[in-house]
């Protein structure tokens, strides 16, 4: 399962589900993909389906392995990945290097677990307000679910994962 960057960093107020969605269409990449957030509906670690958490490993977008697979990143070390293997974004950049994303921070809105923080998900990602809060991780600390608290007015890396893997009818 591909785990790839939206183009742009965003704010607290996004819809990252149809970002997610709208990008990887426009990169010609077939299957679905949902944003890597807790939502009002969902927590993180229920995004993808059971039947693909444990046997598929978690690549970016050249198909790198970040994770051996879903159930890794949720097992309370916070999504410990490898710094060396870079995050993409849709159109092929390297989120940890590119000017692009100034911060090195994804939003997330979730615990160690992938269970949502209803105070710290910026009001279901519906708001920049400075004020609010979102959960976040630093990148530089290797993890996706590190648990730091910024403001919903910050401007960071929102990344999407692919739920439904389409296998190469050819292959």
């Amino acid at each position: 399962l591909h785990l790839v960057a939206l183009n742009s960093p965003f704010s607290g107020d996004m819809r990252a589900d149809f970002q997610c969605f709208q990008q990887a269409q426009l990169a010609g990449l077939s299957s679905t993909y949902r944003a890597f957030l807790s939502s009002h509906l969902q927590d993180l670690a229920t995004v993808v389906r059971k039947t693909d958490r444990y046997h598929l490993p978690i690549v970016n977008l050249k198909g790198e392995t970040l994770f051996n697979n879903w159930e890794f990143i949720f097992n309370g070390n916070g999504g410990q990945f490898n710094v060396h293997v870079p995050i993409y974004s849709f159109d092929g950049r390297n989120v940890m290097t590119d000017p692009s994303w100034p911060q090195k921070v994804i939003w997330h809105g979730s615990t160690a677990n992938g269970i949502r923080l209803v105070s710290n998900y910026c009001e279901a990602w519906h708001t920049a307000d400075m004020g609010a809060m979102g959960q976040a991780s630093p990148l530089k600390t290797g993890k996706l679910l590190d648990q730091k608290v910024f403001s919903c007015n910050n401007k960071f890396i929102v990344l999407c994962i692919e739920i439904s893997f389409v296998s190469d009818p050819q292959g």
